[in-house]
């Protein structure tokens, strides 16, 4: 009882952790950064951290810790499948499309793409991120995948889980750091702290708890499912034995 009240405590926690994420970023571009568009200016850049952020640590954090919620114990387990791999899909196409809004923007102001330590991080999380996905459907919901297969694969999926929710916080931290040096001008330099940047660096300290609380979450042992065999799913109800 009293793990479970714990987990739900974390489990608020992750949440209100994630949405404090998700109205920073937006407040940040939409305010300071001058809103959304998509015509290879200033404002379609904005799209980038935002969908970043939503995408590769909000969505991702939160498919993450799916398993862990007691209320999903004891239940089938393909829905809960299907759910986690539609939120992380549903992560993985708006990180897709924010990569898409930064190399437009790049491309139509004739700057250069990856060049810096953030660009490397956050592309070697998307690319990982898909990779991840891709051997996640093939070795957890297709039927034909054998149990043998699933074994060997569960330890090397969580682990690369939650590398990669690691790579998309440094992706996001560097990104913001980067983002504000670049345009904090000279007469209201980052060393002042004015507000965008105590924005700024606020976004990055909630995303850094955000990702600490989740990989709190999954490393805990005692808020593992405790399912009855090893990455089992059941297509159709087992039927009970008569006494």
């Amino acid at each position: 009882m009293r793990s479970t009240v714990s987990f739900y405590i974390c489990y608020l926690l992750c949440l209100c952790l994630g949405l404090a994420c998700l109205v920073c970023v937006c407040l940040w571009n939409s305010r300071w950064r001058g809103g959304f568009a998509w015509d290879g200016s200033s404002l379609q850049f904005n799209w980038h951290p935002v969908l970043m952020v939503t995408g590769l640590v909000v969505l991702y954090g939160s498919g993450a810790v799916l398993y862990r919620v007691p209320l999903t114990w004891g239940q089938n387990k393909l829905p809960w499948k299907l759910l986690h791999a539609t939120l992380m899909l549903l992560a993985l196409v708006l990180a897709i499309i924010g990569l898409c809004a930064v190399f437009d923007f790049h491309n139509a102001k004739h700057i250069a793409n990856l060049y810096s330590l953030h660009s490397w991080i956050g592309i070697a999380a998307t690319a990982l991120f898909a990779i991840q996905w891709v051997v996640g459907i093939a070795g957890f919901l297709l039927p034909c995948s054998p149990t043998s297969l699933r074994k060997l694969l569960k330890p090397v999926h969580v682990w690369m889980g939650g590398s990669i929710l690691i790579l998309s916080i440094a992706a996001c931290i560097s990104g913001i750091n980067e983002k504000l040096f670049f345009v904090l001008t000279e007469n209201q330099t980052y060393a002042k702290l004015p507000t965008e940047a105590l924005l700024g660096n606020s976004l990055g300290v909630l995303i850094i708890a955000f990702g600490l609380v989740v990989l709190k979450i999954v490393s805990n042992p005692e808020w593992q499912r405790p399912d009855s065999r090893p990455e089992d799913i059941d297509y159709t109800p087992v039927p009970r034995e008569e006494n």
